[in-house]
């Protein structure tokens, strides 16, 4: 049996109790920018929030690209959010190589060299990621410009968050 195969089971078991009020319209008051990392599957529970609370947009990296823009726009400008927050963590897979090493890579495994993705967004510094995400976001002319971006980074050794401020003069503990 596959991963795959299990995951139907255990849904066709969970969807006799679901809870049928969590079909309800979202509206949701903040939208989460983070990585797809598995260690922050249960980030909304991480910061206190219900199901419902956040839309959350995941991706490697927390990259604000052409993908997270679309779905910060739906989320803010037709879902209603009033706060962006970014999350990048420790340990992240993205830092553990550069672009051209991974293109590379997949060039020498697949003996191909397509155009896209143009970007896998490595990075080596967290903060400085953190900081050039909150850039993107702020600078984007939809993005409305009184809503607040604020970016953290997830210690995953201790569960917490440190503000990385956008200048980098400013780090939060």
């Amino acid at each position: 049996m596959t991963v795959i195969d299990s995951a139907v089971e255990a849904n066709a078991v969970r969807a006799k109790t679901y809870d049928k009020s969590l079909g309800q319209p979202p509206a949701p008051k903040l939208v989460i920018v983070t990585c797809m990392d598995p260690r922050l599957t249960g980030i909304l529970q991480m910061l206190g929030l219900g199901t419902g609370d956040a839309d959350v947009i995941r991706n490697a990296g927390s990259v604000i690209n052409e993908d997270s823009i679309r779905s910060l726009l739906v989320s803010t400008r037709v879902l209603g959010t009033k706060e962006i927050m970014i999350i990048n963590h420790t340990d992240c897979g993205m830092q553990t190589f550069t672009d051209r090493d991974l293109e590379q890579k997949l060039e020498n495994i697949t003996g191909e060299s397509p155009v896209a993705p143009a970007r896998f967004y490595s990075f080596r510094d967290l903060a400085a990621n953190t900081r050039e995400q909150i850039r993107r976001v702020k600078s984007h002319p939809w993005i409305p410009k009184d809503i607040p971006v604020r970016g953290f980074v997830y210690d995953v050794s201790t569960g917490s968050l440190r503000e990385v401020t956008a200048t980098a003069a400013t780090v939060a503990a």
